[in-house]
């Protein structure tokens, strides 16, 4: 079994949190116009934009806004042509390995900015290369663990799941970057309902982080997720479930 990490289902349930904020949805709309500006606004023809379309769905994005977002990408809007993409890596508390994904229209604010984050909480912000090696760009969809067992997710092992885990009250099927699409609607054509799929940078191997390091760590995944320009949060560290509610609570 590759790593696996507690932060795909805590994140999942704060994207929950941030889309009842609207916050969610400025993130979502920056990367579908950043895809349809690189790709063109063709879904079908822009897998990059089909993802990222696709993950706005599963956060009840309307469909106006996502229209909206894609028309800026392909027009001449100044706006989409100032945004780039960035990659930030270092580590956390307890070592826990950190990939920050931004799209920023300021390179030197954002990453001044995330450099303050990391140092503010204990940890260090580290040169390209640091710690990409450590993760592997794999495919992610999360179910409800209470709803369906492992014998509902066959239909995806046959359509190429390489792992399935529970991850806090999640079942989390794990595929190659290039099956994602196929999987998930093998599930949904068997009528499992998605709750997320996406692409993901997942941990070769984890971390497993102590009781004393896990609340600063927990809040620097929390002020890097917070970040306006940050589009996606990764991390190797693993918690054992009694010290990831008290660490969640104490954070």
């Amino acid at each position: 079994m590759s790593g696996h990490s507690k932060w795909s289902s805590i994140k999942h349930k704060k994207g929950a949190a941030d889309a009842k904020r609207g916050k969610l949805f400025t993130k979502l709309a920056r990367a579908i116009t950043v895809a349809a500006r690189d790709g063109g606004g063709n879904v079908d023809a822009n897998p990059a934009l089909g993802l990222a379309v696709q993950k706005a769905r599963d956060a009840s994005m309307p469909k106006d806004n996502i229209q909206r977002a894609i028309d800026r990408g392909t027009g001449a809007g100044a706006d989409a042509a100032a945004i780039e993409s960035v990659t930030y890596e270092g580590y956390g508390p307890g070592g826990a390995a950190i990939m920050v994904e931004a799209l920023t229209d300021n390179r030197n604010r954002t990453g001044a900015e995330v450099r303050h984050a990391f140092e503010r909480h204990g940890g260090s912000l580290g040169e390209p290369g640091s710690v990409a090696w450590q993760f592997e760009n794999r495919g992610v969809i999360l179910v409800d663990g209470d709803r369906y067992g492992e014998d509902d997710l066959m239909p995806a092992i046959d359509a190429g799941a390489e792992d399935v885990t529970e991850d806090g009250g999640l079942l989390k099927i794990t595929t190659a970057a290039t099956d994602l699409a196929a999987v998930r609607s093998a599930l949904e054509d068997a009528g499992v309902d998605v709750q997320s799929a996406e692409l993901s940078m997942e941990p070769k191997s984890t971390v497993e982080v102590g009781e004393s390091d896990a609340p600063a760590l927990l809040r620097l995944m929390d002020a890097l997720e917070e970040h306006d320009d940050v589009d996606s949060v990764h991390a190797n560290f693993d918690l054992p479930e009694e010290i990831l509610e008290k660490a969640a609570a104490a954070s």
